[in-house]
């Protein structure tokens, strides 16, 4: 939640680089169009990754499962300095499995919320997912399933209750079903997938997951936003692109309601690919959607 001494305009950004190799340079290339300047924000360190090892764990199937762990501790570490300031983060970082390292820096405060923007569901199970890449089941693991090695950090299993959760935007669901992924529709989570927002209208979407992320019982949530939850045509800047999303108006209005609610406690933004963006437009296009979206006119 908002702190004493926290105003909408006074966000903290924390370069966190994973280890997607393109979209690693995100944080460089958000710089170059004002990122910081225009949040009003003060730019708060960068949390190295460790070293990425590419052969997949024979006992999690996972890559680099005790890396994912540290960098979690060492990411949470650096969010929790800032919650403790008083600041909202804005965390830049390269694939989707950052968010562990958020969700941790919480749930050592208390039971927060996630509102999770993204094109995909990210709910594989380690056999199910070729590649072993936690940045496909990331959801699945900060809501307690998969191996102990990454999901009970700190003995804080699960980082986020289903409950406590809210999909909004995905539109993976057939490729999903067509790869064996275990099925978030089957779970407590509140799935708004794009279909749904489509037919409910934007406004009416996103308070519905509003509705839900601010219980009595949460003490504030979390935003995960992975920019494939745009529309391909607009954002093609994605290592995992798909038909179809949301539009720039769209992602502005969730971002804005979010904001009103003075209850969201931080944001990681994850997946642009600026080696994706020869001439920066697009970076530059989702630059100005996040400002407008997170900063409150007037």
């Amino acid at each position: 939640m908002y702190g004493p001494q926290t105003h909408c305009h006074s966000r903290s950004p924390l370069d966190s680089r994973s280890v997607s190799q393109g979209c690693r340079d995100v944080a460089r290339r958000t710089a170059c169009w004002g990122l910081a300047e225009q949040l009003g924000a003060q730019r708060a360190g960068r949390v190295e990754p460790p070293a990425y090892i590419p052969e997949r764990d024979p006992e999690t199937l996972l890559l680099n499962p005790r890396g994912l762990a540290d960098y979690a501790v060492a990411l949470a570490d650096a969010i929790g300095r800032l919650l403790n300031g008083a600041m909202l983060p804005v965390v830049l970082g390269g694939d989707c499995s950052i968010v562990l390292g958020c969700l941790l820096a919480l749930r050592r405060r208390g039971r927060y919320g996630l509102l999770f923007l993204d094109g995909h569901a990210d709910f594989y199970q380690p056999d199910a997912e070729p590649n072993g890449e936690a940045a496909s089941m990331d959801l699945a693991l900060a809501t307690g399933r998969g191996p102990l090695a990454v999901t009970n950090i700190e003995e804080r299993r699960p980082l986020v209750r289903d409950e406590d959760v809210v999909v909004l935007g995905r539109r993976d669901a057939v490729d999903a079903d067509e790869h064996g992924s275990q099925r978030v529709e089957d779970t407590g989570i509140e799935l708004l997938d794009l279909a749904t927002v489509r037919s409910l209208g934007v406004e009416s979407a996103a308070a519905r997951a509003i509705e839900c992320l601010t219980k009595p019982e949460l003490d504030g949530f979390w935003v995960h936003l992975d920019a494939d939850v745009l529309d391909d045509a607009i954002m093609p800047a994605v290592d995992y692109r798909m038909p179809d999303g949301l539009s720039w108006d769209e992602l502005m209005a969730i971002l804005r309601a979010c904001i009103a609610t003075g209850q969201i406690v931080g944001i990681n933004v994850t997946i642009l690919n600026p080696k994706l963006d020869k001439d920066g437009a697009i970076v530059c296009k989702f630059v100005g959607a996040l400002v407008r979206g997170l900063v409150p006119e007037g």
